[in-house]
């Protein structure tokens, strides 16, 4: 039993010891192509962190902080490895403990203030114990679009009877809710504004939409040529780089 014993104890002592976690810091920020950080201005973006093999959620949580600093993210000449943020641009930030590499998952969906316009985009990078994503820009995820609120008509308004036009009116930001405006420097004259128009279902005209003097905004008249349910679907799209938001809005023009 003594020689037993003896061997169990040297069996335990020869065992490899058992890696502790280590606490892991990861900051992820989603930049709006073309323009700056999705932060609380727009109702910042949800970011999920999960294990990309097992599925597990680490960490979940919303980005919150400024648009960032205009003049480190939009200058011309920055090279491939210039830094985009300072304290300005909104993030999501958290430590994890981990005891073994893990390929992890960042999902981001937003700008959760804005849910017509909201999209998903998702990264995948290893992450070793100890050695984090905190420095420099932190993991920085790009989200495409634009967003499109239709602010006239008001949905599902009934028109009067002797109603043959109505005002269509559209407010038109970046996702991270910069402002676009002719010769700015996100430039109205450079984005294509237009809206679909279905009656009872069927398509009956597509109008261009025009800068309407204020900033964002974007407007036509929508012609009313027969009684019907009209769906009105407003799309605004950048040739440059493809990025594109809708949004619609209904109304019925009753019978004479």
């Amino acid at each position: 039993m003594r020689a037993f014993i003896i061997v169990l104890s040297l069996t335990g002592l020869m065992a490899p010891a058992v890696a502790s976690a280590e606490q892991t810091e990861i900051t992820v920020r989603v930049l709006a192509k073309d323009s700056k950080f999705v932060g609380t201005s727009m109702g910042g973006m949800r970011i999920i962190l999960r294990d990309a093999h097992a599925g597990e959620i680490l960490a979940t949580g919303v980005t919150q902080g400024g648009t960032g600093n205009t003049k480190l993210i939009m200058h011309e000449d920055k090279g491939r490895r210039a830094q985009l943020t300072d304290d300005s641009a909104a993030k999501f930030s958290v430590t994890l403990d981990l005891d073994e590499p893990r390929l992890i998952e960042a999902e981001a969906y937003g700008p959760l203030g804005q849910p017509q316009a909201a999209v998903r985009v998702l990264s995948t990078q290893w992450v070793v114990p100890g050695r984090g994503i905190s420095g420099g820009d932190g993991w920085v995820l790009d989200l495409p679009g634009l967003v499109v609120d239709v602010l006239a008509p008001p949905a599902h308004i009934r028109l009067p009877r002797e109603t043959t036009e109505v005002d269509l009116r559209a407010n038109v930001v970046m996702m991270c809710g910069c402002p676009i405006e002719p010769k700015g420097l996100w430039d109205a004259d450079k984005l294509e504004v237009k809206a679909i128009v279905k009656r009872n279902g069927e398509r009956v005209a597509d109008l261009a939409l025009s800068f309407a003097g204020e900033t964002s905004q974007f407007a036509t008249k929508v012609p009313v040529e027969a009684p019907g349910d009209y769906e009105v679907i407003v799309f605004a799209h950048d040739p440059r780089n493809g990025n594109t938001g809708i949004d619609r809005t209904t109304f019925i023009a009753s019978k004479g």
